[in-house]
């Protein structure tokens, strides 16, 4: 089964940055901020939101791992630099994982509290 959604619970202080980071690195995957509560609860996909970032009433920091699909080589590509630009720190730069699979092509970064947020797609040599 797919998975339905992703929560990610920032910081009360880090949350615009956190909800501001994704808002622009997604976008090359065609992502949208999508919806916005009250509570501090804001939702991203392309028609209905599948990762959701709250606030973390303990004001911790979380360490989640999520890997968006992208369509091809360069929406990884544009992920990586719109994520760098985001203010996302390198933590592996577009290219093939030959460790995963030959034709794996992904990019790797840390979005402002530490998440590893990955892009990938498969792609023909």
């Amino acid at each position: 089964m797919p998975i339905s959604h992703v929560l990610i619970k920032a910081g009360a202080s880090e949350h615009a940055a956190v909800v501001d980071f994704y808002t622009q690195a997604l976008k090359p995957l065609g992502y949208k901020h999508l919806h916005s509560f009250p509570n501090g609860m804001n939702g991203f996909g392309s028609q209905s939101p599948d990762l959701w970032v709250g606030i973390d009433d303990k004001d911790s920091h979380s360490t989640v791992h999520i890997a968006f699909r992208a369509p091809d080589s360069t929406a990884v590509d544009a992920f990586y630099f719109a994520a760098i630009a985001a203010g996302a720190k390198d933590n592996g730069a577009p290219g093939l994982r030959a460790n995963i699979d030959p034709k794996y092509y992904a990019a790797f970064v840390l979005d402002p509290v530490g998440n590893n947020i990955e892009a990938g797609c498969m792609v023909e040599n």
